[in-house]
């Protein structure tokens, strides 16, 4: 090799490297303000919801209907997006799930009735799906295995700095601006991330390229999970079906050559199904707490929305500060070893919070938030980080969806739970004082629902086995 061909080789290895570094960071500042976004809108909303039932009079199933609703959309259109993601690019639906995010918020914000609010809301979450199924992918594709725990716990990290400043800057904005400002403020947020993603990211991820999309599977998933939560909650007619649904969707998308989700890899790979099964557990033991615990502050305790929030901040600081050190630390040692961990921390403070009555002490309240938060840390990021390293590359796209499936379904059945638990305990009542004893009533038994899912998920955190030989 000549000198002049030896330079030209070594400047452009010089630049392949520096652009590769650019893009990670580029990556992951993008899928981390993305992910910012998406929990700031969920534990903002919760904070929102007392003073949105009091304009509309709506009762306590419509409030959690305003607060599924947006979950339900993205947790019927998360799997599909993953597939179409990695065959299309998984940047053209990234940018895209922006758009139609900055959309829904807007029409939310302006919503003239508690019914289209809803709608709006789905809206929302049909981009908040576009987000969720190509964000973990996008990271996952550019950063190499050694370096990829750290990623994502950074990229956790974010949600959970969302999951921070929702109550409370939720709360400021409203009692300041009402809980319109809510919606509002995610429109320039979702804008600014959508620019950034345009001008930035000019490569192309699609792995799947030329296989082919699988429009029934789709639909037959997405219309499952809509009938089997909306029977939890409204009609055990719909309920049955959405169990019959299930039933056919698992052997129609096992005899298919490209479905829309594989199921196969829940058969074959037993770190997959058993960390999915974890996760699913984990947001379906943990989600309602914000709104089970707005509701409580606000009429059992009294406090306004911002105090609420400031409150409940707690919880998500402390989710925040662990998540990349566990992250970091499943790159060294048995990602189920710190999840599981994460998962018992988590266990015992929902059976605390099961005790809950009119007089527990606010700092009993707050200490356990942060026992809360301190076990959610631990937990979520090695558990994504084994679900992501556990398959080839080609699935990365319906890895990142099934992860983002799994915290969806969870959080959505977690809200199903208590609404079902509502109607039970309270009935379809606007909550006035009268019906508070019931309140705090549905929550002890949705607590005690949570502690006991969260405990079973330990075993299921703990059997999955080794990732590293």
């Amino acid at each position: 090799m000549t000198i002049r061909n030896r330079y030209a080789y070594i400047v452009g290895n010089f630049n392949l490297t520096v652009h590769r570094h650019d893009l990670k960071f580029v990556v992951l500042i993008v899928a981390t303000i993305s992910s910012f976004l998406t929990p700031f809108m969920g534990s903002a909303t919760n904070i929102a919801l007392p003073p949105i039932g009091r304009e509309f009079k709506t009762d306590a199933i419509i409030l959690g209907w305003i607060a599924t609703s947006y979950l339900l959309a993205a947790g019927m259109f998360s799997v599909p997006f993953g597939r179409i993601a990695d065959i299309k690019g998984r940047k053209k639906v990234f940018i895209a799930g922006l758009f139609v995010y900055s959309i829904g918020s807007f029409l939310s914000g302006i919503a003239p009735s508690a019914e289209l609010l809803i709608v709006f809301r789905v809206i929302q979450g049909i981009g908040g799906a576009m987000i969720f199924a190509t964000g973990v992918a996008l990271i996952t594709s550019v950063f190499p295995p050694s370096e990829r725990g750290k990623a994502i716990g950074i990229n956790t990290g974010s949600v959970y700095v969302g999951l921070s400043v929702g109550p409370i800057l939720g709360g400021f904005l409203t009692q300041n601006f009402g809980w319109r400002s809510v919606f509002l403020i995610n429109v320039p947020l979702g804008l600014i991330a959508l620019a950034l993603a345009s001008w930035k990211l000019k490569e192309e991820w699609a792995e799947a390229k030329g296989e082919k999309f699988d429009f029934l599977g789709s639909v037959i998933y997405s219309l499952t999970l809509f009938l089997i939560i909306y029977g939890l909650t409204e009609s055990s007619i719909a309920l049955i079906g959405g169990l019959i649904l299930l039933l056919a969707f698992i052997l129609y998308e096992s005899k298919i050559n490209y479905p829309v989700l594989e199921v196969t890899l829940f058969r074959r790979n037993t770190i997959f199904s058993l960390s999915c099964l974890a996760a699913l557990l984990n947001y379906a033991a943990t989600y309602a707490v914000g709104f089970i615990l707005s509701l409580y502050l606000q009429y059992i305790k009294g406090f306004n929305p911002q105090q609420a929030g400031a409150i409940l901040i707690a919880q998500p600081v402390l989710m925040a500060m662990f998540a990349p050190i566990a992250g970091w630390l499943s790159d060294r040692v048995e990602p189920r070893v710190v999840a599981s961990a994460g998962m018992a921390v988590t266990t015992l403070s929902l059976l605390i919070f099961s005790w809950i009555d009119s007089t527990t002490p606010l700092e009993v309240i707050v200490t356990n938030l942060m026992l809360l938060g301190f076990g959610l840390g631990i937990f979520t990021s090695p558990n994504t980080n084994a679900i992501m390293s556990s398959v080839e590359k080609k699935f990365l796209g319906i890895a990142s969806a099934t992860v983002a499936t799994m915290r969806l379904i969870g959080q959505i059945l977690s809200m199903a739970l208590v609404m079902f638990v509502f109607s039970i305990v309270m009935g379809r009542v606007e909550i006035t004082p009268e019906y508070y004893p019931l309140l705090i009533k549905s929550a002890k038994i949705a607590f005690s629902i949570f502690t006991a899912l969260c405990f079973v998920g330990i075993f299921s955190s703990l059997g999955r086995g080794k990732l590293r030989s």
